[in-house]
């Protein structure tokens, strides 16, 4: 089996959900951010989640994951946005093969799309992964190779981790409908999918 850190980056503020906690919205009757934990979990891969080290959504987000089986990384510079939870990921992944980047947002990814994902990486672990949805817009997850840690420990802003991507020959990884690349980050965007779920 790989050697796969997954980094699921849980420390941002949900601002766009107007007051509510988007990681703690259920899908199925469970939370968001349990959801995700349990999937990267059953990979059998090492799993990092980020939180805040303060402020309002952390004392809900660390009793989401109590008895989970997954030791929190509290960060102190999660202001900085989406950076600091991938600098965090790489420092916690440390000597692993690649990094899975796994979005707690995505309601309608499902464990089978993550074996999917890893297995791709397994055939070439030099190169990035990404999930793309069913006519090829890129997605998420996404797996960074080892050699890519050093260029993502000094990215900094909420823009996440494209520019270490640009000029990478990247595997893309179709997954089915549009779970690579449903996210829910407003009440409209709950409310879009809701309806359309049934």
């Amino acid at each position: 089996m790989v050697d796969l850190a997954i980094v699921i980056p849980a420390a941002g503020a949900s601002s766009r959900m107007g007051g509510r906690d988007k990681l703690l919205m259920e899908v199925d009757g469970v939370p968001l951010l349990q959801r995700c934990v349990s999937m990267a979990k059953g990979t059998g891969a090492h799993v990092i989640v980020t939180l805040p080290n303060s402020g309002p959504m952390l004392p809900a987000r660390r009793a989401a994951l109590f008895g989970m089986g997954v030791r929190p990384v509290e960060i102190s510079d999660y202001h900085d946005g989406m950076s600091a939870s991938l600098r965090a990921g790489v420092r916690e992944a440390r000597q692993a093969e690649g990094m899975m980047v796994l979005l707690p947002d995505m309601p309608d990814l499902a464990p089978d799309d993550l074996i999917k994902v890893i297995a791709a990486f397994a055939e070439d672990t030099s190169r990035p992964v990404r999930a793309a949805g069913a006519f090829g817009a890129p997605g998420h997850p996404v797996i960074f190779p080892r050699r890519l840690f050093q260029e993502i420990s000094v990215l900094t802003g909420d823009t996440g981790a494209q520019r270490v991507l640009e000029g990478e020959d990247i595997l893309r990884v179709q997954l089915s409908g549009d779970r690579a690349t449903t996210d829910l980050d407003t009440p409209e965007d709950w409310a879009i999918w809701q309806k359309r779920r049934g």
